[in-house]
């Protein structure tokens, strides 16, 4: 129990820092503050996750800084490529595109990226986790029993309410049956900035997202079909 804790508490300070640099790497060209992830709190799990997966399967080679560099590039592209593929599946969203930037993998993963995430891991495996490990290892088990259930239950209860909200994006989505990805696409945040400040929170986390339309096409394509047949029907009863 003290290992599943300690990894929570990890995995929670580290989808903040990622949270974190996220945004100051966003705000500063927009010189603004951007507000960053699909979570409502300041976290993105999705560092929390890579981070873990780096302390987990890359700590035996912290003496080869090479290969820690490597490996850390291939498990952090790999997440990133897995997370934006099932997020589009999923909620019918492209979150992040690296299309415009050289030597992507399908807008999905990139160069750049992937080479800051090798550095990323060898500050981990050096520098971040065995400060954080040792601060963590210095709590007596009923303060950590209590600091990561309650971190626990803020984490819950904060996906489920964001998960909802972004399937009410998704929803949104077919809803407009309009053939021009870029209209729908300005469409969909001008109604999630309206709709509350939950969903405004979605809309500017991600500013470039890209709108799926196949699906409004589709259903599109189904109602002018059924059309054309009623129209078809009435001029034969004439």
């Amino acid at each position: 129990m003290n290992v599943i804790c300690k990894y929570f508490i990890l995995f929670i300070i580290y989808s903040f820092l990622g949270w974190l640099m996220e945004t100051i790497v966003c705000s500063i060209p927009k010189k603004k503050l951007v507000n960053r992830g699909f979570m409502i709190g300041p976290y993105c799990p999705i560092y929390g996750a890579g981070a873990l997966m780096i302390i987990l399967m890359l700590k035996k080679y912290m003496h080869d800084p090479i290969l820690l560099f490597i490996m850390s590039i291939l498990i952090c592209s790999v997440l990133e490529y897995f997370t934006s593929y099932m997020m589009e599946k999923i909620f019918k969203a492209r979150w992040w595109d690296y299309s415009d930037k050289k030597f992507n993998i399908n807008g999905r993963i990139c160069l750049t990226n992937s080479l800051a995430f090798g550095i990323i891991g060898m500050l981990l495996i050096y520098k971040f986790n065995p400060f954080f490990a040792e601060k963590i290892g210095s709590l007596s088990n009923i303060a950590m029993y209590i600091i990561s259930g309650i971190l626990f239950l803020i984490f819950i209860i904060d996906y489920i309410v964001s998960s909802k909200l972004m399937l009410g994006f998704a929803d949104t989505l077919l809803a407009i049956h309009k053939d021009s990805t870029e209209e729908i696409t300005q469409k969909i945040k001008n109604i999630l900035r309206e709709k509350s400040i939950l969903t405004k929170r979605i809309a500017n986390a991600f500013p470039n997202a890209k709108i799926k339309i196949e699906n409004i096409k589709e259903k599109i394509n189904i109602e002018k079909e059924k059309l054309r047949r009623e129209i078809e029907k009435l001029n034969k009863s004439k």
